[in-house]
């Protein structure tokens, strides 16, 4: 059920992946996004983003929890839990679906690189379209043989549809760029969702106002704001938060053992001693 935003009282979210055990970074972000609820007299929801079923493990989940909490995080029950709402992200293909804006495409990761016109944002290859001249009995002919495919956003068609975007960061004005991504997946054929399309649908189910993560989800906010306005969800506002690097200045990952909150426990550091090394007072 979508939640609207009527309801004045902010509501932020952490929403982390359980493919690994929390690090500095994510302790930032959690405890930024528990400071700024507590000083707007908001609510405090944890989601956790588990479509990725290869990598993502119970005992990480698990850990999640417990992490957070000796951070003396407290957030609303119950969790969300995106494996547990794979229909939500089924309804949302069928709605763009139904206004002509969703394709499959079935070449392989090697034809798409091999053909691409570009990079998106991330830095990986844009879909060059060949599969958008198939005709409609074509493409159910090769979905229905048990082909591997994609479920692809026609990136003009949709832009045609809602016309220029921006989105509120931190108070000013942002141009969307969702062109920039191409004709972005939403979901493949062993997996009803993706990324964009799940926060999506899970920020406006959760009547999200307030979304505050890392720098490296800036430009991502393109496709978000256009799937907002395609499926007529509410628009949060946004803060791209900087983000915590290592002594090498590179983004840390769930592999960096130094920076991992379990190992920091175990050298009994404090929550306190986070709230240092992240820069919060």
């Amino acid at each position: 059920m979508l939640v609207t935003q009527q309801d004045k009282k902010t509501v932020f979210r952490f929403a982390p992946s359980p493919n690994g055990y929390l690090h500095l970074g994510h302790a930032y972000s959690a405890l930024l996004n528990a400071d700024l609820a507590r000083a707007a007299g908001g609510r405090l929801l944890l989601r956790i983003e588990d479509i990725d079923e290869t990598r993502c493990r119970p005992e990480y989940e698990a850990a999640t929890y417990e992490d957070l909490r000796w951070l003396g995080i407290a957030w609303e029950e119950p969790v969300r839990r995106q494996s547990e709402h794979y229909d939500d992200y089924r309804a949302a293909i069928a709605a763009l679906d139904a206004q002509g804006l969703i394709f499959p495409s079935f070449e392989s990761r090697a034809e798409i690189a091999r053909t691409s016109p570009g990079r998106d944002p991330d830095g990986a290859p844009l879909y060059a379209g060949a599969s958008k001249a198939l005709s409609r009995e074509d493409r159910r002919r090769r979905m229905d043989s048990g082909a591997p495919y994609a479920l692809r956003l026609d990136m003009a068609a949709a832009l045609e549809r809602v016309g220029p975007l921006h989105w509120d960061e931190a108070g000013q004005p942002v141009a969307a760029d969702p062109a920039a991504w191409g004709d972005v997946v939403l979901a493949r054929k062993d997996t009803p969702t993706s990324y964009h399309l799940s926060v999506v649908v899970d920020d406006a189910a959760q009547g999200v106002t307030d979304v505050v993560r890392g720098r490296d989800l800036f430009h991502a906010t393109g496709v978000h704001r256009l799937l907002q306005a395609l499926l007529g969800f509410p628009i949060p506002r946004y803060r791209h938060h900087e983000l915590i690097a290592d002594d090498k200045g590179q983004k840390l990952s769930k592999s960096t053992r130094a920076t991992g909150l379990r190992e920091l426990r175990a050298q009994r550091k404090s929550p306190v001693d986070i709230r240092r090394m992240v820069g919060l007072a």
